[in-house]
């Protein structure tokens, strides 16, 4: 298969893959994004890379970000959310962090590949997004890419679609550019 097959493939597969994501939970994560006075992220390898992409055009649109682990992150409090990116979603640290931010009285996002899995089911927002775990024989989901790419590709293109959402009800991209970094 060459490049441009490779590339028609992948795209297919995210375009199956995108179409099965719910108005119903993208309403509600923006919905939870909204309300939040700020907002942490949490995700570990290429599915935090993809949600880092997703949480810094949440800054350009005025919302307060951070990501957990970096030395500017401050305390978590009540009307705060949690966005964590976990295909599995049965990741024992992300589970152990989502327990604390309820305990704090924030709310917890989550986008995963397993509907049911623990931390679906104590979120109060999931987007899933039916992709196959980095453990293809324990997916009942299929793809030709490595591992858990589709997924990856999935947070990062879901996330500019929930922003794109969210700017034609909120913002401009002129002002989303006034909140670029320009210390470049």
């Amino acid at each position: 298969m060459g490049f441009q097959d490779s590339a028609r493939t992948i795209l297919s597969e995210l375009d199956a893959l995108l179409s099965q994501v719910s108005e119903e939970e993208v309403e509600r994560a923006i919905t939870l994004i909204e309300g939040a006075d700020k907002i942490f992220f949490h995700a570990l390898g290429r599915a935090g890379f993809a949600g880092k992409s997703f949480v810094m055009r949440l800054m350009h649109m005025g919302r307060e970000v951070y990501v957990l682990g970096e030395t500017n992150t401050p305390n978590f409090g009540p009307d705060d959310l949690l966005v964590i990116c976990s295909g599995s979603g049965a990741t024992k640290q992300f589970v152990d962090i989502a327990e604390k931010a309820h305990a704090l009285g924030g709310k917890v996002l989550v986008f995963t590949g397993t509907p049911g899995s623990p931390l679906a089911s104590m979120a109060e927002g999931t987007i899933t997004l039916k992709a196959p775990s980095k453990h293809q024989q324990d997916s009942a989901f299929t793809s030709v890419q490595p591992m858990a790419s589709l997924f990856e590709q999935g947070i990062l293109i879901a996330g500019d679609a929930i922003v794109l959402t969210m700017m034609e009800r909120s913002s401009s991209n002129e002002e989303m550019f006034s909140r670029h970094s320009n210390l470049e």
